[in-house]
């Protein structure tokens, strides 16, 4: 029996995978939570195998949450984590991929390819959608010249370019001040760029982000 924890902030959508789910055999829904913060709350309460768990929520994203199960805030062994959203970004595939997670699904997915990924992740394997997959071949293949930023320092500079300030962002992203102060200073030099502006619009004419 796998174990399963249903993370989305969606009401509707997160009834609708536990009613889909919960008919599967082998398959036992243990929790549902709406956002990453409650997500590692309740996995560390019932302790699920695989963690399902949306990306874009409100307060702690699914990549800050996948990072910190992955660092066993819901204790040891820690539970694996299946991506499945809407999104497939270069750098959310990698941010999520980069944090810990097994696999990355889009919800267009159809049923049989989502219960097969979840027992896949929960053998210990990676799942990933085709589409997903491309997306990685693609970005591994880019040219070495260009300037590599880490999925967190892509993360916070998206932050940046949304208007946030430094504490924001920390609380976005459950991480300190002086932690994402680090992690812009690495973006500058990495883009020679001066302050945060020239950094935003550089990362864009690079098309590092959107």
């Amino acid at each position: 029996m796998i174990r399963l924890l249903v993370v989305d902030d969606h009401p509707i959508v997160r009834a609708g995978l536990v009613a889909v789910l919960a008919e599967e055999p082998g398959l036992e829904i243990v929790g549902e939570a709406a956002d990453g913060d409650e997500a590692v709350r309740i996995a560390a309460e019932t302790h699920p195998d695989v963690v399902l768990m949306d990306l874009r929520m409100p307060g702690v994203d699914g990549v800050a949450a996948t990072a910190r199960l992955a660092a066993g805030e819901a204790g040891t062994p820690a539970p694996r984590v299946l991506i499945l959203t809407t999104y497939e970004t270069d750098e959310q595939i990698l941010a999520a991929v980069e944090a810990g997670a097994g696999g990355y699904l889009l919800k267009a997915a159809p049923r049989a390819e989502i219960v097969a990924a979840i027992r896949s992740v929960a053998a210990g394997q990676s799942a990933l959608s085709p589409q997903v997959a491309v997306r990685l071949v693609e970005r591994m293949r880019r040219p070495a010249a260009e300037p590599v930023l880490t999925p967190r320092e892509l993360d916070v500079l998206r932050r940046v370019a949304q208007g946030r300030s430094n504490r924001q962002i920390g609380v976005d992203l459950g991480i300190g001040e002086a932690t994402v102060k680090t992690h812009l200073q690495k973006a500058f030099d990495k883009l020679d760029a001066p302050d945060r502006t020239r950094a935003v619009t550089r990362a864009m004419e690079l098309g590092l982000l959107p």
